[in-house]
């Protein structure tokens, strides 16, 4: 009998929080875990679903570097040969992540008018459709 344990074979990440460090971080991870043959779903609440409006949320969002921007703090990541923001969601967009916006987290912060990325396939849905989504045999990861 083979004591090997199998990794999981879904990654579902709850992306909360509204720091471009860590949205860009949670995308990092996805990006990884479909790499490595990993089903993937980033459900995304509250101020992290600023990072899927139209037509480029992520620039809003808030940063952990004093007087640093989404943008300048991406730009100085593309100089290091690290991954920017637009090219983490394209490989996961590219490599079939499911993208899910919490329906309540819009609402709560008066966004469920706005447009989402048309480049995108977003779900909306609430906390029981990505419980439902999730996979007994997987991961959950709350960023």
């Amino acid at each position: 009998m083979s004591t090997e344990t199998q990794s999981p074979k879904k990654l579902s990440l709850v992306v909360f929080s509204g720091s471009f460090e860590k949205v860009h971080y949670a995308l990092v991870m996805a990006s990884a875990a479909l790499a490595s043959g990993r089903d993937v779903t980033l459900f995304f609440t509250m101020e992290a679903s600023r990072a899927l409006l139209a037509p480029s949320g992520w620039r809003h969002l808030r940063t952990e570097a004093e007087g640093a921007t989404a943008t300048s703090i991406d730009l100085s990541y593309a100089t290091r040969g690290i991954g920017t923001f637009e090219e983490l969601l394209g490989a996961c967009a590219s490599l079939n992540a499911k993208f899910m916006v919490c329906e309540m987290g819009l609402r709560a912060l008066g966004l469920e008018n706005q447009a989402t990325r048309d480049e995108l396939s977003i779900e909306t849905g609430g906390v029981v459709t990505f419980l439902n989504d999730a996979q007994q045999n997987g991961e959950m990861l709350f960023v």
